[in-house]
Formats: structure tokens, sequence, C-alpha cells
């Protein structure tokens, strides 16, 4: 335990300006996506603010853990965590699945969560590549 929590204390120990990045490239997604989904008529958060709590509160500090992993390491890892996500969104009723939607009709309700979780792991990887080469881009003389 005392080395998992000095791995997360070394993870969490940032740049105040990448956590900004993150907040705001990750609430943008989010909010996005919520529409997307919305729109589409596949899911949807219950709630607007779940976007904050999800991808903000939940998924940065994910993020944070899984940086500098190999891609396969951090969707690995990104799957559990989305997994966990997802079933309780659903079980919990805070995420809505619109009826016979898209998804449904492609893959059987069945595997609706399951489809998600594998869709949604992939923001780990993606996130963490993306946050870093905008963090680079915009501050990258403050860091030579």
């Amino acid at each position: 335990m005392k080395e998992f929590i000095s791995y997360a204390k070394s993870k969490f120990n940032v740049d105040k300006k990448l956590i900004l990045i993150y907040i705001l490239i990750y609430f943008s997604w989010g909010m996005g996506m919520n529409e997307f989904g919305a729109t589409m008529q596949i899911a949807k958060f219950t709630f607007w603010w779940q976007v904050i709590t999800c991808y903000i509160l939940y998924m940065i500090p994910i993020s944070l853990l899984l940086r500098g992993l190999p891609f396969h390491m951090q969707y690995a890892y990104g799957l559990v965590a989305m997994g966990l996500l997802e079933f309780g969104g659903y079980a919990l009723k805070t995420s809505y699945a619109y009826p016979n939607n898209i998804l449904d009709q492609f893959f059987n309700i069945r595997n609706f969560s399951l489809g998600m979780a594998l869709f949604f792991a992939l923001y780990f990887p993606i996130g963490n590549w993306a946050v870093s080469k905008i963090y680079k881009l915009l501050f990258k003389s403050d860091n030579e």
C-alpha cells in the first residue's frame, strides 16, 4: 500500500497548468460526447453536471495515474475503470440508454455496456496523449 501511495503522490504532483489543460479538454470532450449521445439517441447522463463528476473528478485522476504507461496498459487499466463506471451508471440510473439505440441494434442490448466500456477506455491513452501534446505546444518554453 505504501508503494501505491508513493506512486500516486508522484503522479499527482504535476504543474497546475497541466491540470487546467486536462480540465478544459476532458470537460469539452464530456459535454460533446453527452450531446452526441443524446442527439444520436444512444445514451446520455441523467443530469448535465455529471460530466463534471465523471470526466473531471473520476477520469482525470485515473488519467494522471496512468500517464506515462504504455498505450496497452493505459487501455487495460482504463477498461477496468470504465467498466465499473458504466456498470454503476446504468445500475444507479444516473446514465440513460435510449431503448433500441443503434448500438443495441448492432451489438445486441446485452452488449451495450460492454461496448461502451470498450470504447470509453480509449479515453485514457488518447486523452493523456492529447493533453501532453497540447501542454508541450503551449508551455514548451516553460519546460526548457
